[in-house]
């Protein structure tokens, strides 16, 4: 005679992945977001992505615009350029000159010499 130790759930059907939060909705910030990638697109975007926003964020990696490549993908930004003016006027010095031709050396410029 056999005996077989009865554990508890051991033989049940397996349950399929259940839901241990519910879904959070969107931000404000990632549908403008979101939006004003669907618009330059000119593609409507599905109103039900706003409920869920980790759904809401899939689509936006998935589309939003690709960094530049190219000859000066690594110059800083006109906006780095301006901000860095700025602060070398405040602190009355310049800006080293290859910063302007790498924009990780500008943004450690910036860094170092933000006023506190």
């Amino acid at each position: 005679m056999q005996h077989q130790a009865t554990l508890p759930g051991m033989f049940a059907p397996v349950q399929g992945v259940l839901a241990i939060e519910p879904a959070v909705p969107a931000t404000e910030k990632q549908i403008a977001f979101a939006k004003s990638i669907a618009g330059k697109m000119g593609v409507t975007l599905p109103t039900s992505l706003f409920a869920n926003r980790t759904s809401l964020s899939a689509w936006i990696d998935k589309h939003k615009p690709k960094p530049p490549t190219g000859q000066f993908a690594n110059y800083p930004s006109s906006k780095q350029v301006q901000f860095a003016e700025r602060i070398a006027r405040l602190k009355r010095r310049e800006v080293p000159h290859e910063c302007f031709r790498d924009k990780t050396l500008m943004s450690r410029w910036i860094d170092g010499n933000k006023p506190r």
